[in-house]
């Protein structure tokens, strides 16, 4: 599918032209992770088949998986009913977190309230 400038004006993007996409393992349906994405990763995730973000720390397209091998494949990717919320669908190859998690929101709050260093 190739995205279009009628499409591309659907979405509500924020101020940086980012929209939130929420990863969810099409399987388990657990919530893996959050990130942002533009319109060019948005058209770069439906070329490849595989989940790219906006690196908003590094200012760069980021595939996810590309250098720890953890990729996700997008099984499908449905839009909130403002259109301005991604929900990626995928079926995660490992962990989803950077700590090694299988998601990023393994700690509840008293967990990570407790933690002497935060990351």
């Amino acid at each position: 599918m190739k995205l279009d400038a009628d499409l591309l004006a659907a979405f509500k993007w924020n101020e940086q032209d980012l929209i939130p996409a929420i990863v969810q393992d099409a399987g388990t349906r657990e919530v893996l992770m959050m990130a942002y994405m533009n319109a060019a990763s948005l058209q770069r995730t439906l070329d490849l088949g595989e989940a790219v973000f906006w690196s908003r720390r590094r200012q760069e397209l980021w595939h996810k998986g590309a250098t720890s091998g953890n990729t996700q494949c997008v099984v499908e990717i449905r839009v909130d009913c403002d259109a301005d919320t991604l929900l990626l669908l995928v079926e995660p190859a490992g962990p989803a977190c950077h700590t090694f998690e299988h998601s990023c929101f393994f700690r509840n709050l008293e967990e990570f309230a407790a933690e002497p260093q935060r990351f």
